[in-house]
């Protein structure tokens, strides 16, 4: 996560300080809608992967067509890795998880 544009810091909580990662909402491009806030992933394919090698896909940021086009290939390839993923037959659906409160930089952490 922190190759997005993010900040690791130590804010109060209600328990004593705790470690936080902040991701800027516009500058990394993070979209608000109606159950949370999203980025947009999108996985690549590992044509050649190593011996062993159990990943089958690299995931990046998603942009639109529009802002694609405004890329350069260089800019394109050098887009951050944000995980990998493994393609599977398993079947799962999950619950999207509940949007955490909006608080105030000077309010204590819930936890």
């Amino acid at each position: 996560m922190l190759n997005l544009v993010a900040v690791r810091k130590m804010i109060k909580g209600t328990a004593g300080e705790v470690d936080c990662l902040v991701l800027p909402i516009e500058k990394n491009k993070l979209f608000i809608g109606d159950k949370g806030i999203y980025l947009d992933l999108i996985g690549f394919e590992i044509e050649k992967p190593s011996e062993g090698q159990k990943d089958t896909h690299l995931l990046k940021q998603s942009f639109s067509k529009e802002e694609r086009a405004k890329m350069t290939e260089d800019q394109l390839k050098s887009l951050p890795i944000l995980g990998n993923l493994r393609v599977w037959d398993g079947v799962s659906e999950s619950e999207p998880v509940s949007s955490p409160d909006i608080q105030k930089s000077d309010d204590d952490l819930p936890f």
